[in-house]
């Protein structure tokens, strides 16, 4: 009887176990893997036969990534990763020693707190140092920190205890009057219909007055969200919040926007967070993109703007305001957005620099036209916002004329 004999990989190396340790980063910052997904990328890697530190990161992200905006953070993962280690090449090398390595060195992007954070768990750790005793009594709480610090610049554990506290986040209760009637026992007019309607039934004789009065309703929201790649930190913990005003409130309409207009509403009333969020994943198809914010605003005018912003709707333009397309036709879709609602807020994220100033072309174009002008990259932020929900703001740093005076000194 014949036996095969298995080949033995060409080459030694410690891949798989660097492999490993590479996994474990993603899922420390964040990324659903699993001990199938690390099984299956050595597999990859060695079916793939890479030559290069291009198809290595390839073979990688088809197995280790399944969403389009989960593939930022695998790259910045890769860069520092693989950068740290420093032998990449060599692994490469050895499973094909006819391919040059590739020594070109990859600059990490900003925004990798997560990421640092993982790397240091993998450290083994110190040994306690003796405890010093410290007044606390002038120093900040842990949930004071958390609600003052950028989305951006969160770590894994602290985006997670946001999010909890987005839960937990007392949303507006702000109500209007509409021009709906509805039985009540105490309202404001009598209902002469009903009243003798109740007198028929009883004989003729007019024994008590049924009174009506007006319906009160929460007015509707309506938000256009940019997921252009300079908006994905903070458009990821927004709709959280979208999805806490969707679950207390059915009058809540979601839009995002890149490169086109995507109607998301259906997918962010799921219960499940985390379902609402891989739907929404699973039906745009431009995430981190490019931004057409003057054609996505005529696309919702044309389309939706009748439908969805009836009854004195709010709507939320949450954007940078960074345009790509520079045809002029920004400030004539604002205005007829502006008109077409009860009232207009701009949460832009640059607002978190101090020294920001509404120099681009497409940012002066839109100022004219909202009523509100605050910033978003913050959980302080978002409370002062669902606060604004509930009544007009007084404030004066919140009147977007104040942004244009700055602009034109």
């Amino acid at each position: 009887m014949d036996e095969r004999v298995q080949p033995e990989p060409q080459g030694t190396g410690r891949l798989a176990e660097n492999i490993l340790h590479f996994g474990r980063l993603l899922r420390a910052a964040g990324l659903p893997v699993g001990p199938g997904h690390v099984i299956d990328a050595v597999q990859a890697v060695q079916a793939a036969g890479v030559s290069s530190r291009a198809d290595f990161r390839a073979t990688l992200h088809a197995v280790f990534v399944g969403k389009r905006e989960q593939t930022v953070l695998f790259d910045q993962a890769f860069a520092i990763f693989w950068k740290r280690r420093g032998f990449l090449e060599k692994l490469i090398a050895m499973m094909s020693p006819m391919a040059a390595p590739d020594k070109q060195e990859v600059k990490p992007k900003p925004a990798a707190t997560r990421l640092a954070e993982a790397l240091a768990g993998d450290r083994p750790k110190r040994e306690a140092e003796p405890s010093v005793e410290r007044d606390a009594r002038l120093t900040m709480s842990s949930q004071e920190l958390l609600q003052g610090k950028d989305f951006a610049q969160m770590t894994a554990d602290e985006i997670a205890r946001a999010k909890q506290a987005i839960a937990r986040m007392r949303l507006p209760a702000d109500e209007v009057t509409t021009r709906r009637w509805r039985p009540d026992a105490r309202g404001s007019r009598i209902d002469p219909r009903l009243t003798l309607r109740k007198a028929m039934s009883g004989g003729g004789n007019l024994s008590e007055l049924v009174r009506r009065d007006r319906v009160v309703r929460h007015p509707p929201i309506v938000a256009l969200c940019d997921i252009s790649g300079s908006m994905t930190d903070y458009t990821r913990v927004f709709l959280h919040f979208l999805h806490r005003l969707t679950e207390d409130r059915r009058r809540v309409e979601t839009f995002l926007f890149g490169t086109r207009l995507s109607h998301v509403t259906r997918a962010l009333r799921a219960r499940d967070i985390d379902a609402a969020l891989a739907d929404v994943s699973a039906s745009v198809q431009d995430w981190s993109g490019g931004t057409r914010i003057s054609a996505s605003l005529h696309a919702f005018n044309r389309q939706w703007s009748r439908r969805v912003l009836g009854q004195g709707a709010t709507v939320l333009l949450f954007t940078d305001g960074l345009e790509r397309d520079g045809d002029g036709s920004l400030a004539a879709e604002m205005e007829r957005l502006h008109k077409s609602c009860r009232r207009l807020i701009w949460l832009n994220p640059l607002l978190r620099y101090d020294r920001f100033e509404p120099r681009a072309a497409g940012i002066r174009a839109m100022l004219p036209h909202v009523d509100e002008f605050r910033p978003v990259h913050r959980l302080a932020s978002l409370e002062d916002l669902a606060q604004a929900l509930s009544r007009p703001a007084v404030r004066a740093e919140v009147d977007p004329r104040l942004w244009l005076r700055r602009a034109d000194r």
